[in-house]
């Protein structure tokens, strides 16, 4: 497979990991291309004007389909460049200066424009960068505090320590980077790559981080040759850190490095790393074709979008620049019955006994398949009937673009579940893989930037989804059962009459309706569903429960969260199972009175209640005192900065008091806690367990003071 690409003087230097071993390749005289569509006219007039531009190597002609719905290719005008890196300078150049001045605005549609380096690479020389042999990994670690105070000493390698002063530890991990010689660097954060080699520099420790690029032998670089930059460094910024902001969410992006020979994986900045490990990463690497470096670090839809792009290759479309598709014109009526969501039915609140769960597999991605849909099938302009229940939309007959995307991933992840399910890890890491892919792919539909989207896809899908839903509740009644609660691709149901039809057959019923797999996900001994926190109605996405194989499911209270202290999740855990011994509110009222207890004598150890929060504003901005303004000014004087969109976490001390006083950071030496406020979170845990029950948190606050009282009384203690 490809480990990494390096891009220096014109030539492309590809690294490779074979059964053979690792080999290096220096391809000469790479030139990646744009291209450019518009009138014959304009088009000539900018191959001219790009003539001056140094990044520009050539100009020519291709032909190329515009879109996916072309029937015909069009001549396009194709811009070759000296490095992949000049295609977006180039690009706004265009855009900015030469249609500015000379055409209306959208005369010229860009292609091929926003492609990683590594990416684009691999497409242009079909070169598939699918695993060969097995990567040689290495993980680093080096704790926030150690890289904001840019101090290595901290430095460990697989998790263990290298030692205790700083010299050693630079000079311990230039060491372990000989003798291993790792293709790829795990690293807790890639910021560890300028400040070792800062710290390097600055003790006057040989050291680099790449491999050599021109040596005979691939091995480890002589830290004295020259790198890509002209400093010596053999390491290179690709990007800097960056605050962003996706659907009302504030994102942060950390700062992007390369270094000669080897791929990093940033393990602060890679959301499949944490989801599928390197098994699940590197299926996506064979399907997308995004080196490993690259897939690491980008998202789901990215990495679908990648798979998208390189499927359009083959039908000689290129990826537009900036999406234009604009949504079709559409009766009121017909807007109304499009602009839904799919079917949820409210849970019933409340304990149920012998439940069955039954869940679409992958749905979304399925209707798709099943039905064809595609942004070029979806109301083309050849076919006039009502394929889409409700909207009335048509379906071209023609095979789609999406489904021939989708329809091999869905055929892996049946595949890779069946020996998940005989104990094979990696069977199970490309699964989970895969999922992730799978759940963007109908999000995309309708999002504004999908370079192979349109919002009348995103519509159908919905449409059908509903349809598909409705049509289970129907046979699931029919069948003699009771549905609980649904919501979008799942169910859960309990019989209803004695006669009724077992489950298994019931889904293989839907499933030849639907021609949409409908699974037995899971039985249960037991099912509580939680109500809101502010009314009686049932909560669409809490619920909790034990399945017949002994163990637990818990979906969206407290122990699920992100933000809840472990020390509150563990207890919830605990109130759940106790609750499973005799199925009482009481059992868990006096299970929660030890966990109180505990918290009361100071028993609880602080680094289970750290809270882990994400700053939607930077330090500075906050008009409220808020804990999370409080642990970023404490960061912030501790040296360890956050921006808008990173995770702070924090220890509360002092509710009561202002500022950075309220709460002290889990590397922060202190003695105690806020009981009161932990109390609460507590409390508030304990509630989603009860109030299935009947119990809301006065009722508990009531049992719990009674119960205290009684604990006293037993003491001859007046409470």
């Amino acid at each position: 497979m490809t480990v990494t690409v390096d891009f220096r003087d014109g030539d492309a230097v590809v690294w490779t990991r074979s059964p053979n071993g690792l080999e290096r390749e220096r391809v000469a005289d790479y030139e990646p291309s744009l291209f450019v569509a518009g009138p014959a006219d304009a088009r000539d007039h900018l191959a001219t004007w790009l003539g001056g531009d140094d990044r520009v190597t050539g100009t020519g002609t291709a032909e190329r389909y515009r879109s996916l719905a072309a029937r015909e290719p069009t001549s396009m005008l194709r811009v070759d460049l000296g490095h992949p890196e000049s295609a977006g300078p180039v690009a706004r150049r265009v855009r900015r200066e030469f249609e500015a001045a000379n055409h209306p605005p959208g005369t010229l549609r860009l292609y091929d424009v926003d492609l990683s380096p590594g990416f684009r690479f691999h497409l242009d020389t079909g070169r598939n960068p699918s695993p060969e042999g097995d990567l040689v990994s290495l993980r680093v670690d080096l704790a926030e505090p150690a890289l904001s105070a840019e101090d290595a000493s901290g430095l460990r390698v697989g998790g263990e320590p290298l030692a205790d002063d700083e010299r050693d530890a630079v000079e311990a991990l230039s060491a372990r980077l000989a003798a291993t010689d790792p293709d790829l660097l795990v690293l807790s954060s890639a910021d560890a790559v300028p400040v070792v080699s800062g710290r390097a520099e600055a003790l006057g420790v040989p050291f680099s981080w790449g491999r050599d690029l021109d040596g005979d032998v691939p091995g480890p670089r002589e830290p004295d040759v020259d790198g890509p930059d002209t400093d010596g460094r053999d390491w290179r910024k690709l990007a800097g850190e960056n605050t962003f902001e996706s659907y009302g969410r504030v994102g942060h992006s950390p700062a992007r490095y390369s270094i000669p020979g080897r791929a990093i994986l940033d393990c602060s900045n890679s959301f499949m790393w944490g989801k599928a490990g390197l098994e699940g990463l590197l299926y996506l690497v064979e399907r997308s074709w995004r080196p490993v470096q690259e897939a690491g670090r980008a998202s789901i839809g990215s990495i679908l979008t990648s798979m998208q792009i390189r499927h359009a290759r083959a039908r000689y479309v290129p990826a537009p620049w900036r999406p234009w598709e604009p949504e079709q014109f559409k009766p009121m009526r017909t807007l109304h019955d499009a602009d839904r969501g799919g079917v949820t039915l409210g849970p019933r609140v409340g304990y149920y006994e012998d439940v069955v769960e039954l869940d679409f597999a992958s749905l979304y991605p399925a209707i798709i398949c099943e039905h064809n849909i595609s942004a070029e099938t979806v109301r083309c302009d050849c076919c006039d009937r009502a394929d889409v229940p409700g909207i009335g939309y048509s379906i071209c007959d023609r095979e789609g673009f999406l489904p021939n995307v989708l329809d091999r991933l869905l055929r892996d992840r049946a595949g890779f579940k069946e020996d998940a399910a005989g104990g094979d890890e990696a069977a199970a890491a490309r699964s989970d893989a895969i999922k992730w892919v799978l759940v963007s792919c109908f999000g995309y539909q309708g999002y504004r930037n999908a370079k192979f989207g349109r919002i009348e896809c995103h519509e159908a899908i919905n449409a059908i989804a509903r349809d598909t839903l409705l049509d289970a509740k129907e046979a699931l009644g029919t069948g003699g059962w009771e549905v609980l609660h649904a919501i979008v691709d799942s169910v859960w149901v309990r019989e209803r009459a004695a006669d009724s039809t077992p489950p298994e057959e019931l889904a293989a019923d839907v499933t030849a309706i639907a021609d949409i797999p409908l699974e037995l996900e899971a039985t249960y001994d037991w099912v509580c569903f939680v109500p809101k926190r502010d009314s009686n109605a049932g909560a669409l996405t809490k619920y909790f429960g034990r399945r017949r194989d002994g163990s637990y499911k818990f979906r969206g209270i407290e122990c699920r969260q992100r933000s809840t202290p472990a020390f509150v999740a563990d207890a919830q855990r605990d109130l759940i199972e106790a609750f499973d011994a005799d199925r009482s509110p009481e059992t868990v009222r006096d299970r929660l009175a030890g966990h109180l207890r505990r918290l009361e004598r100071g028993d609880v150890d602080p680094a289970d209640l750290v809270v882990t929060t994400r700053a939607t504003k930077a330090p500075g901005e906050y008009r409220r005192d808020t804990l999370t303004a409080a642990a970023l000014d404490r960061s912030s004087a501790a040296g360890v900065e956050r921006s808008a969109g990173q995770s702070v976490q924090y220890v509360v001390v002092d509710d009561a008091a202002r500022g950075r006083g309220r709460v002290r950071l889990p590397f922060e030496e202190f003695d105690g806690y806020d009981e009161g406020y932990y109390r609460d979170l507590l409390v508030r845990a304990a509630v989603s367990v009860v109030s299935p029950l009947g119990w809301d948190r006065s009722r508990l606050e009531r049992e719990l003071s009674a119960e205290r009282d009684a604990r006293l009384g037993s003491f001859g203690v007046r409470g």
